[in-house]
């Protein structure tokens, strides 16, 4: 007898920003399949990810704990584990399209079947590992756009990361990975198990390089860019000041980071980063088709939402490694007509782990009692749901965020407090009468109340945290 269990198809984009979808009120953006999404589905609108950068945040995502209980804290950490081996023992037929950010990355992490396309320019987790996007390039004679190609560009130093893709449109990396999974879903043959499937898009994440037909409408559009101030950046933390330094001399994913970018290049490097979304959004669009060719759409849950967001140069920063909403806030988009009710927009606060024991449930799967993430199953299903009152971000030092061991962001509907580990200086926010998050009010005395209340907040997170996972390892097995 066919399990009637629901097919997951789980979309993570890599590195986009909460205001990159038109229907969510973005008009400068054009991405009608992402907006069917929202319009038919239910979009968290305060949702936070568990880490500034790829792995650490995925780790947490596809475990339900937090980094310092996984022990992932930073790209390039061993995470060989996940709950998708709970839905391969039962009985789900789990595949993977695309990047995950294992380390290793062939890790089998509960997947039958891996398809692993990982970053457009890596260099610290394996320059010379050969991935599905590699081996389709060599088999028609490409080398794939790339930093050490990029270096011979005159202009290398004024892009900002932001590249024309000039092989052929079907080779862009998130075009590939889109036409790999529509390929999947409308050849494998039909099982009687529910599929579970993780489709990771390697975009936006730089290089921003979409193809120039897809670039130019945006060039041609005025785009919101954050005023970057003196003030503001003088206010930074220490770690900060030195990670600009860093990203202006080393040129990590073929973005060498600007410290005073004029308007244009900041235009043109926003421009190219939205395209990238546009490129990703038809792909979504392939995706739905394929499933509905399938006869699975039906019985379907998809889920879109994707690891962190990026400065583009918002605050003075390139990337991630920071705090601000415009990385911790991600779009999370549920969408299940006929099993959850559409056009919700659901504001209260969770951490986007919280996704992953409502998947084990929709399985019919018990949740690990230690799992840290918290159901959101509830409110897609219009039940009374407690959202979280505080939600939490930590990172440790890694070669790029050099000057701070660790750092931790408490966060709740009014206030953000970014805690430094042994340091005297922090960030703190007033989100209610700050929400661009510019005016650091740490030494300010007369909110340190709000201060001391975060700070309280964060001791009594870490206690508990090491009380409720003290059994994890048991538990998750």
């Amino acid at each position: 007898m066919p399990d009637s269990r629901p097919d997951i198809i789980l979309i993570i984009t890599d590195q986009q920003r909460y205001d990159t979808i038109a229907e969510l009120g973005f008009p400068y953006m054009d991405t009608p399949n992402l907006d069917r999404l929202v319009r038919e589905g239910a979009t968290f609108t305060n949702c936070h990810i568990s880490a500034p950068s790829c792995a650490p945040s995925r780790a947490s995502l596809f475990t339900g704990y937090f980094p310092h209980t996984t022990g992932i804290f930073k790209n390039a950490d061993t995470w060989q584990h996940s709950w998708v081996e709970l839905l391969n023992k039962s009985g789900y037929h789990c595949v993977n399209v695309g990047k995950m950010h294992t380390t290793p990355f062939e890790t089998p992490l509960g997947f039958h079947e891996r398809y692993v396309v990982e970053n457009k320019d890596r260099y610290l987790e394996g320059r010379y590992y050969f991935d599905e996007w590699d081996k389709a390039l060599a088999a028609r004679g490409l080398v794939k756009q790339q930093r050490v190609l990029y270096r011979k560009r005159e202009d290398y130093s004024e892009c900002l990361g932001a590249f024309d893709w000039e092989l052929p449109a079907d080779t862009q990396s998130d075009n590939f990975v889109g036409n790999m999974a529509a390929w999947w879903l409308k050849t494998k043959p039909q099982s009687e198990k529910p599929l579970f499937l993780e489709i990771g898009f390697p975009g936006p994440h730089p290089p921003y390089d979409p193809t120039p037909d897809e670039a130019a409408p945006y060039m041609e559009k005025e785009l919101p860019l954050l005023e970057v101030t003196e003030e503001e950046l003088e206010n930074q933390p220490p770690p900060f000041k030195a990670m600009r330094k860093h990203n202006s001399e080393v040129d990590h994913d073929s973005v060498v980071h600007q410290l005073n970018p004029s308007q244009e290049a900041r235009h043109r490097q926003r421009a190219y980063y939205l395209a990238n979304v546009t490129m990703i959004d038809k792909k979504v669009g392939e995706i739905l088709q394929a499933l509905e060719e399938r006869g699975d759409l039906e019985n379907s849950v998809v889920i879109f939402t994707s690891d962190h967001g990026d400065c583009l140069t918002d605050h003075g920063h390139s990337q991630k490694w920071t705090m601000y909403d415009t990385i911790t806030r991600m779009p999370m988009i549920v969408w299940s007509p006929g099993r959850f009710e559409g056009d919700q927009r659901i504001d209260g606060l969770c951490q986007q782990m919280d996704i992953g024991p409502a998947i084990l449930e929709l399985a019919g799967i018990e949740v690990p009692e230690s799992m840290e993430a918290r159901s959101v199953l509830p409110a897609l299903e219009g039940r009374e749901w407690d959202e979280r009152e505080v939600v939490f971000a930590e990172h440790s030092k890694d070669g790029i965020l050099q000057e701070t061991e660790c750092m931790t962001m408490v966060r709740n509907r009014g206030w953000k407090l970014v805690h430094f580990l042994d340091e005297p200086f922090g960030q703190l926010f007033d989100l209610e009468n700050d929400p661009d998050e510019v005016n650091n009010l740490w030494d300010a005395p007369e909110h340190s109340s709000k201060k001391q209340a975060l700070l309280d907040a964060l001791r009594e997170w870490r206690i508990r945290s090491s009380l409720q996972t003290k059994n994890w390892a048991e538990d998750f097995r």
